[in-house]
């Protein structure tokens, strides 16, 4: 069972949960992102996020129409993430995409981009594997 701490950005809180690994993760619609889905590899017992990364992730899960394929959304630093490349899995950004097809990884980026649901995050929100955002 994983403790999942979120920073509620509306009360301006931390809120704590506990959740098994087939488990939604708070704040996600229709169990479209599991528990299992956002560790990923991660070792740690605690898991955090936000709750405007969850609210990106059901938007734009929503205009994508389909099941966003997640390897990970958190990883501490020393648990690696793309090598020498970007460290960012601090609950906030997506390793999304990575086993669809070109065409479609594409059409999920302009979804991503044209919702303008990552401005809901703030500056620190992201997609991996789909560009540069």
């Amino acid at each position: 069972m994983a403790k999942i701490i979120v920073f509620n950005n509306d009360s301006n809180r931390m809120e704590t949960y506990y959740r098994n690994e087939n488990e939604a993760m708070p704040y996600n619609n229709n169990r479209t992102l599991t528990v299992g889905e956002f560790r990923g590899s991660s070792g740690s017992p605690t898991l955090w996020t936000t709750k405007r990364a969850m609210q990106s992730f059901n938007t734009t899960r929503f205009l994508f129409g389909r099941a966003i394929p997640v390897g990970f959304a958190f990883k501490r630093p020393w648990e690696g993430g793309h090598g020498s490349q970007s460290q960012h899995y601090a609950g906030v950004s997506f390793d999304a995409g990575q086993t669809l097809s070109n065409s479609e990884r594409n059409r999920l980026r302009n979804t991503a981009i044209s919702s303008r649901s990552l401005e809901l995050c703030g500056t620190s929100c992201a997609y991996s594997y789909l560009g540069a955002f």
